[in-house]
């Protein structure tokens, strides 16, 4: 049987191997709720591809909206495809954390206290 730490290792090596392969593989044309969008807005037909220019322009004003840190999974695309796979690896190792820190949060919770 496979102790916590080893399936715990185990599982962030095989996280970032799909997320760095996906950086290679994934389809530069838009899919699921963004190619919606484009077609609600009429930007898109449907049995069409992708008009170079579509890009999706909400108006934010009076509502709530941020910055992304890392739009698109990237740092710009000067750095290329090097850039996804540092924001793939940060994103993976930052998400592990947080759920560690949570994890850690709930079992001191469940302790009882002294």
């Amino acid at each position: 049987m496979i102790d916590n730490k080893t399936f715990i290792i185990g599982g962030i090596i095989i996280a970032l191997i799909i997320g760095v392969t996906a950086v290679f593989l994934a389809s530069g044309d838009p899919d699921g709720l963004e190619s919606t969008a484009l077609v609600v807005q009429g930007q898109k037909e449907i049995t069409g591809g992708t008009p170079a220019e579509a890009e999706i322009h909400e108006t934010t004003e009076g509502r709530f909206s941020y910055e992304s840190p890392m739009p698109d999974y990237a740092l710009g695309e000067e750095m290329g495809p090097l850039g996804g796979i540092i924001a793939i690896v940060f994103g993976t190792i930052l998400a592990f954390l947080v759920v560690l820190g949570l994890a850690y949060a709930v079992k001191a919770a469940g302790k009882p206290a002294k």
